[in-house]
């Protein structure tokens, strides 16, 4: 179920990438216009602030440096162009199977989605194992933690065309909700865990459980 290492390498570039909505919430306070940044911009806000972006800019940077390398690659997502929207990418090897490529929900690696399997892989989601249930061009992705928490995420693996995909990061953009998010890989002891920081709270995903911590008492708001 593993990437070939010409997908792998391009993944791995983007392992200190956190998934986050604080820069279109800087933006807006700076009063910079929330477009959708092109691949160039968000390399120079990288080098100059450290950030990265949200899934759409995440999946809009990573198609590109697919492209660098000649890796046929394509956006996917869905509700987008509302509040719910999500984007991701699937990347092709040279044999045709397709890569589900996840930055916004932080995946630790691609995962080979072409084949339903009734079996769980550990070493793709941080602190879970996933296994892929395929249904024509939907996929559903199934996670269980260790304190056996199961939840899924659904995929359409339908190509979309990137000018549909750039109108819809667009949208994205626009769209600022009340609460920060960010999520993140993280090293834990001897795993790789998952951050997340929503509604002033933080939240570590870990294969020894869940560890939470409220940030309302230290957080002044407003």
């Amino acid at each position: 179920m593993k990437a070939p290492d010409y997908i792998s390498n391009v993944w791995k570039q983007f392992d200190n990438f956190p998934m986050e909505t604080l820069t279109k919430a800087w933006r807006r306070q700076k009063a910079i216009e929330l477009t959708q940044r092109t691949v160039t911009q968000m390399k120079e806000d990288r080098e100059q602030y450290g950030n990265s972006g949200n899934c759409f800019d995440l999946a809009i940077w990573l198609l590109d440096a697919f492209d660098q390398q000649g890796i046929d690659a394509y956006p996917i997502g869905h509700n987008l162009n509302n509040e719910h929207a999500h984007a991701a990418v699937i990347a092709l090897d040279e044999e045709g199977n397709r890569y589900l490529c996840d930055l916004g929900d932080q995946w630790l690696q691609p995962f080979q989605v072409e084949k339903s399997t009734d079996e769980w892989y550990g070493g793709f989601f941080p602190a879970a194992k996933v296994k892929a249930v395929k249904d024509g061009e939907q996929i559903v992705v199934h996670y269980v933690r260790p304190n056996e928490k199961s939840s899924r995420q659904s995929y359409s693996l339908e190509r979309i065309e990137r000018d549909l995909f750039w109108k819809a990061a667009e949208a994205s953009q626009r769209s600022l909700k009340p609460n920060p998010l960010l999520e993140c890989r993280v090293p834990y002891k001897q795993e790789m865990a998952h951050f997340e920081f929503y509604g002033w709270e933080s939240f570590l995903s870990t294969t020894e459980g869940y560890l939470k911590k409220n940030h309302k008492k230290i957080c002044k708001v407003g």
